[in-house]
């Protein structure tokens, strides 16, 4: 099969299209002939060197994909072959073909095309556990997430709206902020031009029950300023660096919580937690059309190295995706 391989870490021209072994599902696993498969920011620190994949996982770039399924391991009973699903994997994405443990598979929800389907899986889990499960955001209560036209954002900003929270977004321009109210925003911040600490604190009064940030270094004090009393702050990513000089005061005083967690390395037993829950309360709302998926540019899977020079620009609004064949 044809593989983006990593031969040395380095820049986008680093991705180097190769042959490969097609794997074998072992116990547990499917094999999915690839349709399409998700760009993200992991895939990024990959290739750089800062972000090695987890014991056992392939060395292939690739975190989430969709297509159809051509072989089973033994024990799989939740598939069967031909049947089209997206899912989301520890690595491999970006090849012909790639293993999924079956609990991580959903269906590609009706509606939906093959890109769009591999356009869910890491942005829908990762907002799914971080802000409903880990952070428990509910109805009637605040949110804030930076970055609102990345993947997560157009993501997190959709599935707060529709569980009935007020949503609040960070972007870089008037025109992202615009493309963040679109998608149900009640507030874009454009924070080159706006302190959004300010900004929050105008709307909300007290500031905002959660944030979901990927920013790091800076932010990490103006989220606990931003944040309302016990408000609780989930840290996914360190886009601006992960070690920082803070006073948490206003941590204590304020009697906040800020957590952490990653996706990728945790056990396949917890994504499929995951993946239940998506499928019974998040599924129905894509099939309806008040949820979707949002794109920005697909580049064939031999000009992956084009698909992570176009992310480095940050000026893409949603998804990148690779199309296979």
């Amino acid at each position: 099969m044809t593989a983006v391989g990593l031969p040395t870490p380095g820049g986008p021209e680093a991705l180097v299209p190769e042959q490969r072994p097609v794997p074998v599902p072992g116990a547990g696993e499917i094999l999915v002939k690839v349709a399409a498969a998700g760009v993200n920011r992991p895939d990024v620190m990959q290739r750089k060197g800062l972000y090695p994949p987890p014991p056992g996982a392939s060395d292939i770039p690739g975190l989430e994909i969709a297509g159809e399924v051509v072989a089973l391991g033994a024990g799989v009973t939740s598939w069967k072959i031909g049947d089209k699903v997206c899912a989301l994997v520890s690595g491999g994405g970006y090849a012909e073909y790639c293993l999924a443990d079956e609990g991580a598979a959903l269906p590609v929800p009706a509606g939906l095309s093959m890109v769009e389907a591999a356009a869910l899986p890491e942005t829908f889990f990762t907002v799914w556990t971080n802000v409903f499960d880990l952070a428990g955001l509910k109805a009637g209560e605040s949110f804030l997430v930076h970055g609102g036209t990345s993947g997560i954002g157009t993501t997190a900003i959709q599935l707060a709206k529709a569980f009935g929270a007020t949503v609040l977004t960070t972007a870089g321009s008037p025109e992202k902020c615009e493309v963040c109210r679109s998608l149900g925003a009640d507030l874009a911040i454009d924070y080159k031009a706006e302190d959004f600490v300010a900004a929050v604190k105008a709307k909300t009064g007290k500031g905002v029950n959660v944030i979901l940030d990927m920013v790091g270094g800076s932010y990490i004090g103006r989220n606990y300023e931003a944040a309302a009393p016990q408000g609780r702050i989930v840290q996914i990513a360190f886009m601006e660096g992960s070690k920082v000089q803070i006073d948490f005061m206003r941590l204590m005083l304020k009697r906040l919580s800020h957590m952490g967690s990653t996706l990728r390395s945790r056990p396949e037993a917890e994504k499929s937690v995951i993946a239940a829950s998506l499928k019974e309360k998040v599924w129905p709302l894509i099939e309806a059309g008040k949820v979707k998926p949002v794109l920005d540019q697909t580049f064939p899977l031999e000009k992956a190295s084009e698909a992570h020079a176009r992310m480095e620009t940050s000026a893409h609004i949603g998804k990148i995706m690779l199309k296979v064949g």
